[in-house]
């Protein structure tokens, strides 16, 4: 039950952490909001580290139960070097573009990034991110991994203890707050699927898989029989950089078929799903695919294959937050947990405009912990559960978001907000995706393959107008 919230804590100050806060900070309503953040940083998933050390990948990796990640440390110079920033392996490697144009990518509060270019590089999206966070960072507290949150419940009242350490000082600490917004996003835990053979053959051909979150640059692919595994934006992306060096045709191995953007290329060949690594002592270096086919000599595997949800702090809440590591169980609206709605979850969607959507999602959950919001029943919050259940299923495809069903969910969340009763702070809502932005949102894949066959000169364009692009209704 919902009760007098005054004190809250929110874990991340990526983007979804930052537009927590922003909108909890408007309502002028809550005592205390800390924003806990283990980087030195903002910026979330965008900050990027140019080592991966991919060893700490398990071959399969199938349990999404993984403990905490242990930070890797940037120390001072010196005889005695002291450890200053600690370090979070995120899965942005160094050529990466957004996908998302920048008109659709902004938050409602600052439209700076259109002064990049359309499809902007991740080192100008950090950059925006960090200037977007500058009127809550006094609210973050950096170098702090939450290491623990338990439920405490007394007088019908849940309250929350937030068990935090400084990664720095390696001190902790444990304060209780009364609600807690958790922004600490899902690309931790990578996915590698257990498919038959894949440990021997990991074992006879080390360092031969790995996922794309360790990806950083082709270079290492150079002359070599390349697989990358999934066809979703990562894959594509990954395999049209490692094609420029490794031998081709590069083989790409799909479970279902291609988006329809995703045009057959001279440098690719399409095949189905892996069957089987093949024992070394059938073949060198062998896969066989679930049309009987069979590749050998295959130098390298990424898998392009997603993460869990996983969320190690909260191991300890109950009924679990995630059984499966394919969804967040028992959840409202992507949004609220139904047993315990004072615990909060911004960014579970995904295939989204995510920036627009956290900020639809901060606005609701600020007005409704401030009171002036209601959430409906338990029995209406589990039948929207249900219901949601049995369009998409139980796994994965519960927070998939396509075929604009993030704009209608966006426009739901603004709609729900604005039904609020009028509070004591800045009435902070974001807009609706206008029909003009719909449309723009559908021939999003149409504009980053025009911005792409620019080749260097896509670096100038930052407009529409400037690609001389024509939206299809």
């Amino acid at each position: 039950m919902i009760r007098n919230v005054r004190k809250i804590a929110v874990v991340g100050a990526g983007p979804g952490g930052v537009s927590a806060a922003k909108h909890l900070l408007s309502e002028k309503h809550f005592d205390t909001i800390d924003v806990f953040e283990q980087q030195a940083f903002t910026g979330g998933v965008w900050n990027y580290t140019p080592f991966a050390p991919a060893d700490e990948l398990s071959i399969p990796q199938t349990d999404p139960h993984q403990p905490l990640e242990e930070p890797k440390w940037e120390c001072s110079n010196g005889a005695d070097p002291v450890r200053t920033q600690p370090i979070f392996v995120t899965p942005m490697y160094d050529r990466l573009e957004s996908n998302i144009p920048n008109f659709l990518m902004k938050h409602s509060d600052n439209a700076s990034i259109e002064r990049q270019p359309l499809f902007a590089g991740h080192e100008s999206v950090l950059q925006y991110l960090n200037s977007y966070a500058n009127d809550v960072r006094h609210l973050i507290k950096f170098k702090t991994q939450v290491y623990d949150i338990r439920l405490e419940t007394a007088n019908d009242r849940d309250q929350w203890l937030v068990c935090t350490k400084d990664l720095v000082a390696n001190k902790t600490k444990e304060v209780l707050y009364d609600a807690v917004v958790v922004a600490s996003g899902h690309h931790y835990v990578p996915k590698v699927p257990d498919i038959s053979g894949i440990r021997v053959w990991n074992q006879a051909y080390p360092d031969s898989i790995t996922h794309s979150k360790y990806y950083r640059l082709p270079d290492s692919f150079t002359s070599k029989k390349v697989i990358i595994v999934g066809n979703c934006a990562s894959g594509l992306d990954i395999g049209t950089q490692i094609s420029t060096v490794s031998k081709l045709p590069l083989l790409n191995s799909q479970r279902s078929a291609a988006p329809e953007f995703q045009r057959p290329a001279s440098w690719k060949k399409v095949m189905p799903e892996i069957a089987e690594f093949l024992s070394p002592l059938k073949a060198p270096r062998a896969v066989s695919f679930a049309d009987g086919k069979i590749e050998s000599d295959i130098d390298a595997i990424v898998f392009c294959t997603g993460y869990y949800y996983s969320f190690p702090f909260l191991s300890s809440v109950q009924p679990p937050i995630s059984s499966t590591g394919e969804r967040v169980d028992n959840i409202y609206k992507q949004l609220f947990s139904i047993p315990h709605p004072t615990l909060a979850f911004i960014g579970l969607p995904y295939k989204i405009v995510p920036f627009r959507t956290y900020e639809g999602q901060a606005a609701v959950v600020a007005r409704v912990w401030s009171n002036r919001l209601p959430l409906p029943s338990e029995r209406e919050m589990r039948d929207w559960e249900s219901q949601r259940i049995s369009e998409k299923g139980a796994g994965k495809k519960f927070h998939e978001l396509t075929n604009q069903e993030d704009c209608r969910y966006h426009n739901d969340l603004v709609e729900w907000a604005l039904q609020a009763e009028l509070g004591k702070g800045e009435e902070r809502v974001p807009p609706k995706w206008s029909r003009q932005e719909q449309v723009a949102r559908k021939n999003i894949a149409g504009m980053k393959k025009a911005f792409a066959d620019l080749g260097e000169k896509r670096h100038g364009v930052r407009s529409l107008e400037d690609l001389n692009f024509t939206l299809q209704e």
